[in-house]
């Protein structure tokens, strides 16, 4: 049975990450944030976006809700999210991570099964630990995208790797 104290940890990082870039966007000039570029995403609002949707419909998920469900869900959300400024970011993600935790510290057993009935992919036998694992690796490679267009709008990104979350406790 794995303990549930590894696992907020790394939740514990990727809320800390998303603070980091979320503060270095509130740095850059107003209109970076919902700027079109040529990217993967539109702009770096829909990136930023993306993570917490995602996030919204994975803890849906942990909390016993079926992908659909979750999907439908954050799929209501998405509008309204895209069009809010940093600012308002910031607070959405802070109460979303708080909610998270506290389900998190609410679990006896990590390693409970839960099943995924993704309607791309098919049905995923995986488990609380490994779901929440996937939010972080998830919410990693979009903070990176975002790396990538400040970049090319000729701004600089913020370090937030794991190792500088482990020294910056």
């Amino acid at each position: 049975m794995t303990h549930p104290e590894p696992v907020l940890k790394m939740y514990k990082y990727h809320v800390w990450a998303n603070g980091v870039i979320i503060d270095r966007l509130k740095e850059l000039p107003q209109h970076i944030y919902h700027k079109d570029i040529q990217s993967g995403f539109s702009s770096v609002s829909k990136v930023l976006s993306h993570i917490y949707l995602t996030d919204y419909a994975w803890f849906d998920i942990i909390s016993g809700n079926s992908m659909n469900e979750a999907m439908a869900s954050s799929d209501q959300l998405r509008e309204v999210v895209e069009k809010k400024s940093i600012e308002e970011m910031k607070k959405i993600f802070l109460d979303l991570s708080e909610r998270n935790k506290a389900l998190l510290n609410s679990q006896e057993d990590m390693d409970k099964v839960i099943v995924v009935d993704n309607p791309y992919a098919g049905l995923l036998e995986t488990s609380i630990s490994e779901s929440v694992l996937h939010v972080v690796t998830h919410g990693s490679y979009h903070r990176g995208n975002i790396a990538t267009m400040l970049r090319q709008m000729g701004h600089t990104s913020v370090m937030q790797d794991f190792g500088l979350y482990l020294y910056s406790k």
